[in-house]
């Protein structure tokens, strides 16, 4: 059985005892065919003429209804027509044996056609199923391409100057890392980093892009003559597509909110795997979450205040109030996105560290950060507060691009985990706790954020935990508060401090180590909130 089951495989034309098209309407006459393997793809055939379906058997599913009898249900399209819809086709084998060899040589060549790929000069995608397809939620996807396929979000992002001209100083102020070489633009979008690289004096770009902004791009790019003869745009996912060559250098940007939202990070790291050189260069080349506590009245009772609608007793003859309690925890679910005044923070920050060039895939589906602060401050502790920065480590240059409070605004802004229980610290007590994020298929984060307060004082290190409490929240779903920093008094009992940095600078490799932000004192506790339940 075996051996005739092999030379089946070898067999690229099956008779079929009938076959019948299920999507046309009524479907079709059951007649005898035939099933034939050839470069094209898969053709089936009645007797009298072909059935007008062109099969790509990397796309087909089959389905046995019987031994002998299959539906093949697969993406394809008339003859000279465009529009891609899904059709099937009923198809019978004489015996068993045949409908299982049919199975075989189906799989067989699937096998076959994704191991080849393509290496053309402008670069092929492949059909199969991606990594990226099997992990992400494929409405979520739809949505994500869309939104990044308007020109008025790519304009949205390149009006960040920071953002933007952050990238172009870290290209042309490396030059070195640039001219000659093989550059890959990671989700080029507009193609702006790909132009940039060009500039540079890079060889050839292949900017690929899975969004319709990949046409864009293409016109973009072609008004640029001299910089797009060496630009290739390439529509696909970096997932699925294949190059004609490896890469010196990838250049993208996939930072998202808290660095890892839309889990573009990941495409970077597939991306340097599959393209990049052994001795190649990635710009960016790592990124740094920064944490601290903070303490904001405002924005507790802000979001606080959000549920009062849920405690009305007779809305209408109808009482709310038992859906307050999982409206207010709902609210305090909603990561905040804003830019905040970096004199809330009550403890210098910390950092995590990713480092692009060396980060498995895989490790950026769970991430753990232990925390541990001490208050600089007596306060009430609202919740944590989160940026973060990525470094270009050129030959040349080094150079940082940070979304820190107090620093120039960026699309980014901050992002703060709200507790909807606060602590209480004193000025000098350890505030320890952890930061866990959890991958979901949405293209974004579940976050689960634990802070405690402990003993203080004298006799501190035989006392344990005094406060503990804890929140979880959808980094999907921020609420984008976008207020601008307002200002804040100083306590008279508070002594001013150094204020973080307010723009980017060149660092060396040896301050790595060091925390960006040096501590500030937190906001008078007595300011007035009237003008924060005016916004309400």
């Amino acid at each position: 059985m075996e051996n005739s089951l092999e030379q089946k495989w070898k067999q690229r034309e099956f008779t079929l005892a009938s076959v019948s098209d299920l999507s046309s309407a009524p479907p079709s006459a059951s007649l005898p065919g035939i099933a034939r393997f050839d470069s094209d793809g898969l053709q089936i055939h009645h007797q009298s003429q072909q059935i007008p379906l062109s099969i790509d058997p990397r796309t087909v599913q089959l389905f046995k209804l019987s031994p002998v009898q299959s539906v093949c249900v697969v993406e394809g399209s008339d003859a000279g027509k465009k529009p891609l819809f899904s059709r099937a086709v009923s198809i019978q084998f004489r015996n068993e044996e045949e409908s299982a060899a049919f199975h075989c040589v189906v799989q067989q060549w699937k096998k076959e056609v994704n191991a080849q790929g393509g290496n053309g000069r402008n670069g092929t995608v492949t059909t199969s199923k991606s990594k990226f397809d099997e992990k992400i939620e494929s409405s979520s996807a739809k949505m994500y391409f869309h939104y990044y396929g308007q020109l008025l979000h790519q304009q949205n992002m390149l009006q960040d100057y920071v953002r933007t001209g952050t990238y172009h100083a870290a290209v042309i102020e490396n030059r070195t890392d640039f001219a000659g070489r093989v550059v890959v633009d990671v989700g080029a979008g507009s193609g702006i980093l790909s132009l940039f690289a060009a500039q540079a004096g890079a060889k050839h770009v292949y900017a690929v892009e899975a969004s319709e902004m990949a046409e864009y791009a293409r016109k973009l790019i072609a008004g640029n003559p001299t910089l797009a003869q060496r630009i290739t745009v390439i529509k696909g996912k970096v997932e699925e597509v294949e190059l004609p060559e490896k890469a010196d250098i990838l250049i993208s940007e996939p930072m998202g909110t808290l660095l890892v939202n839309e889990r573009m990070l990941e495409s970077y790291v597939i991306a340097r795997d599959r393209f990049l050189v052994p001795t190649g260069k990635m710009f960016p080349s790592l990124g740094r979450i920064h944490m601290a506590p903070f303490t904001d009245e405002y924005l507790f009772i802000e979001i606080a205040n959000k549920a009062l609608f849920w405690q009305q007793q007779n809305y209408y003859g109808v009482d709310l109030t038992p859906l307050h309690g999982t409206a207010f925890q709902g609210y305090f679910s909603q990561p905040v996105v804003d830019a905040f005044d970096p004199r809330l923070l009550i403890a210098p920050s910390i950092f995590h560290v990713i480092d692009f060039s060396k980060i498995k895939e895989e490790e950026l589906y769970e991430i753990d950060i232990p925390l541990r602060f001490v208050a600089s401050v007596g306060t009430r502790v609202h919740g944590l507060a989160c940026w973060f920065d990525v470094l270009f480590n050129g030959s040349t240059v080094q150079r940082w691009l940070t979304t820190a409070p107090g620093s120039p605004t960026t699309h980014w802004y901050q992002l703060r985990c709200v507790l909807s229980q606060p602590i209480y610290v004193m000025a000098g007590q350890e505030i320890t706790g952890r930061l866990h994020l959890i991958a979901h298929n949405a293209q974004s984060y579940t976050i689960y954020l634990t802070l405690s307060a402990k003993m203080w004082g004298p006799g501190a290190e035989q006392g344990g935990i005094l406060q503990t409490s804890s929140c979880k929240l959808d980094l999907k779903e921020p609420y984008y508060r976008m207020s601008q920093p307002q200002a804040y008094a100083l306590a008279q009992d508070q002594q001013p401090q150094l204020l973080i940095p307010t723009q980017d600078i060149h660092i060396q490799s040896q301050d790595l180590d060091e925390p960006e932000i040096v501590r500030q004192p937190s906001p008078n506790s007595s300011v007035q909130i009237d003008s924060l339940m005016q916004n309400i």
